[in-house]
């Protein structure tokens, strides 16, 4: 797994990189030490992951977020790190595309973590603080109903609120009582209906939409 480093600071990039480049399959492809260096690295070397920081100079990691993702056909994931958890800038790049977030003080292990599972996509990066984070700013863009809501079936629509909750697909089937194959394709459609990127993207809109409630 190919990965690119963004972040101002070069003691957090030398940091994430020793502890990324001592796990197994992960590798350190590049480095970026502001939002415009990180479109061009990411796309010169188009890793799978970019950790992103979310405040950097020329361009923050929100725009270069957005950049990276209209502009590559088939883009990487790419998670934010931040200091702080409960932050509208968080909120505003993972509306933004970002598949999740990662605090600067996160454990070794955790930062590990979040790596390999963002890559598989299966499942939401720390759902409780993204559904707090939806509590504190996404009620405030709520609107009328979406029109996608109608489009989803029952067993979509009860697949969206699972997935609301952080529940990868395995974990999905079997509250169902389906099969894993039949799990993937009820997402594959909850994401086309919704028009969303990812299961992180879907989760966001669930939410600012009123269709999921927060609390």
């Amino acid at each position: 797994m190919r990965i690119v480093l963004a972040d101002d600071e070069r003691m957090v990039r030398t940091a994430l990189r020793v502890i990324l480049d001592a796990e197994p399959g992960l590798e350190v492809v590049g480095e970026a030490a502001t939002g415009a260096e990180a479109v061009s690295v990411v796309r010169a070397l188009r890793p799978d992951v970019v950790l992103m920081d979310v405040r950097m100079p020329e361009i923050d990691g929100i725009r270069a977020t957005e950049q990276i993702l209209a502009t590559l056909a088939d883009p990487p994931r790419i998670v934010v790190v931040t200091t702080f958890e409960n932050d509208s800038y968080v909120y505003d790049a993972l509306r933004a595309g970002a598949a999740g977030f990662l605090l600067k003080r996160a454990r070794a292990e955790d930062l590990v973590q979040a790596v390999r599972l963002v890559a598989r996509s299966d499942s939401l990066l720390f759902p409780a603080a993204v559904r707090s984070l939806a509590a504190e700013y996404g009620r405030q863009r709520a609107a009328a109903p979406p029109p996608w809501a109608a489009r989803l079936t029952g067993r979509e629509a009860e697949v969206l609120r699972l997935m609301a909750t952080g529940l990868t697909n395995a974990e999905i089937a079997g509250r169902m009582g389906v099969g894993p194959a039949t799990t993937k394709t009820h997402v594959a459609s909850v994401l086309a209906k919704t028009g969303t990127r990812d299961r992180t993207q879907a989760v966001i809109a669930a939410y600012e939409s009123g269709f999921v409630s927060p609390r």
